[in-house]
């Protein structure tokens, strides 16, 4: 299943033969909507079968006339060999375009591929460009990336105060290793009550989510709390999950 955000409105499952011919028509006349939409009814075969050849055609079409969307797919295509050889150097181009335009998930590719050094070369700077610029859209993996470069100094100072703020970003969103990767920065940071009691909402939050670590992070912390002091750890990491993570401090 690829990952592909639809942002216009598509045909409807089941499509009638007439409507998509009728779409066909419009894409072959040069509509770009029409295109796109096309596109992603090969894409995802709806109404005929699945066809990532002539989806990527269609994208092309639809993003050369500076589609967002299609170019952020095509993007996706040539990132991962749909219907296209594989082509970082192709991904960077479309992502780019898409990203340019404000795209959120094309900027945090974009990020991911700097990092990783995929079509470009390795470049931390340019990978938190591109976080920053999807993380302030609020695009949680963004976000939890751009924590962990400020956690780790990977590109930047190590600042544990900005991948605190990010972090929580990401954790408020429910992103589960951003709330565990969290706790751990409270644990690590000053030996304070107040730090103790962040760890351990945050791991409580994390192992109801099924993070292994978690739990042993909490035990850590138990061990040298009092029982009224786990207790009230205890009521702060309740109210902090059952409140959708409104009410953690």
């Amino acid at each position: 299943m690829k990952y592909i955000v639809l942002l216009t409105v598509l045909l409807t499952s089941g499509s009638v033969a007439s409507e998509i011919d009728e779409t066909i028509a419009k894409a072959k006349s040069g509509n770009m909507i029409a295109q796109f939409n096309l596109a992603v009814i090969y894409d995802i075969g709806d109404g005929v079968p699945e066809n990532d050849t002539e989806a990527a055609k269609w994208y092309r079409k639809a993003a050369d006339q500076g589609d967002v969307d299609a170019q952020r797919n095509l993007g996706l295509m040539y990132d991962h060999g749909y219907g296209v050889a594989e082509n970082d150097k192709e991904a960077i181009k479309w992502y780019r375009k898409a990203a340019d335009q404000g795209d959120v998930q094309a900027q945090h590719n974009l990020g991911s591929m700097h990092k990783s050094g995929e079509g470009v070369p390795v470049s931390d700077a340019e990978a938190i460009k591109w976080y920053r610029k999807a993380a302030e859209q609020g695009y949680t993996t963004a976000q939890y990336n751009l924590a962990r470069m400020y956690h780790h100094g990977e590109g930047v100072a190590e600042n544990d105060k900005e991948a605190i703020k990010w972090y929580r970003k990401a954790a408020d969103q429910g992103l589960v290793k951003a709330q565990f990767n969290l706790g751990l920065v409270y644990y690590n940071g000053t030996n304070s009550p107040e730090n103790r009691l962040r760890a351990y909402i945050w791991w409580s939050t994390a192992k109801i989510l099924g993070v292994d670590r978690a739990t042993k992070g909490l035990d850590i912390l138990e061990s040298s709390m009092t029982k009224n002091q786990i207790v009230n750890a205890q009521v702060s990491a309740r109210k902090c999950y059952e409140s959708g993570y409104k009410d953690c401090d």
